[in-house]
């Protein structure tokens, strides 16, 4: 080990984390409950260790520079090692006990978080979930959830919220579907196509038309309140419908509607309130799902 090379501060380290994650000075105080001012010195004294320009101004906010993203990967290793230390400290969190509340879709409910939860049951025995699956933004600040999922980035100012990775989706239909209603061979053959939604009809053709998927409320032939009965519906042949690319990668019954367009982004936001800085069973639970999470899974096919 190369003591000598290690002369910088975690807790520099760690603000130039959160900086990049939350994407401003201001947010990055806020989760990790310092001021703006401090946290702009712990960045600007690793700039001055390193010798390098981590951020750079971009519109209201901060960018990392290329030479800041080069460095990242090795901050998000140390950050999950310093978990990892502090877990252990704890006594490995097997004395840490109690209820949490996680809220999530109904999709990410059922094929996203299970594995995930199976492993934390192996490090914190003693905590006890609440899984809320539910499609509509659960009021965190009213504790309907300790902890939630979310494809939108909260604009509550209390409340605490990183971005664990970028996601995408795309259109996806049954084989058997496509054998009687034709292939598309473009985006324009979409027009008399059957689609499901869930949710808002509105919102939805808001979100596939900014990607140039324009459909008409009559293209939108079913419509539910659930993701899964959606996706069943998908699977059944009754409709193309859209996924996120790592639920849909679990079944080999669908395929992509078109396999060579670019997927819809679309991001992972965990978030949770001001009692994680508190409470250590939060901690843990928020931590390990970012954790879990910022890593793309490859499920076996069913």
């Amino acid at each position: 080990m190369n003591w000598g090379a290690i002369s910088f501060d975690w807790n520099q380290a760690r603000a130039f984390l959160a900086t990049a994650e939350e994407g401003s000075l201001s947010a990055a105080a806020r989760a990790l409950g310092l001021t703006q001012p401090t946290l702009g010195r712990q960045i600007s004294a690793l700039e001055q260790q390193l010798g390098v320009v981590l951020f750079e101004r971009s519109g209201r906010g901060l960018a990392v520079t290329p030479t800041g993203q080069g460095l990242l990967e090795h901050v998000k290793a140390m950050a999950t090692a310093a978990n990892g230390l502090s877990l252990a400290a704890s006594g490995q969190s097997k004395t840490i006990e109690g209820k949490v509340c996680i809220s999530a879709s109904d999709v990410a409910a059922a094929y996203m978080l299970p594995e995930v939860l199976a492993e934390l049951r192996d490090i914190a025995p003693g905590i006890e979930i609440d899984i809320v699956a539910t499609n509509s933004v659960s009021d965190l600040r009213q504790r309907e959830a300790d902890i939630a999922l979310r494809h939108v980035r909260p604009e509550q100012p209390d409340l605490i919220a990183r971005l664990v990775r970028n996601m995408t989706a795309r259109l996806y239909a049954a084989p058997s579907y496509l054998s009687r209603h034709g292939h598309p061979a473009s985006l324009q053959d979409l027009a008399s196509a059957t689609f499901v939604s869930f949710g808002d009809r509105d919102r939805l053709m808001r979100e596939l038309g900014s990607q140039g998927i324009v459909l008409s409320r009559a293209s939108l032939c079913y419509n539910t309140e659930s993701g899964l009965v959606a996706w069943q519906l998908v699977r059944d042949g009754l409709c193309i419908g859209i996924m996120a690319d790592d639920v849909a990668a679990r079944y080999s019954d669908v395929v992509p509607v078109f396999p060579d367009m670019d997927p819809i982004p679309f991001p992972l936001w965990l978030v949770t309130h001001r009692e994680l800085h508190t409470s250590r069973k939060f901690r843990i639970v928020f931590d390990f799902l970012a954790e879990k999470f910022s890593v793309a899974r490859s499920p076996a096919k069913v």
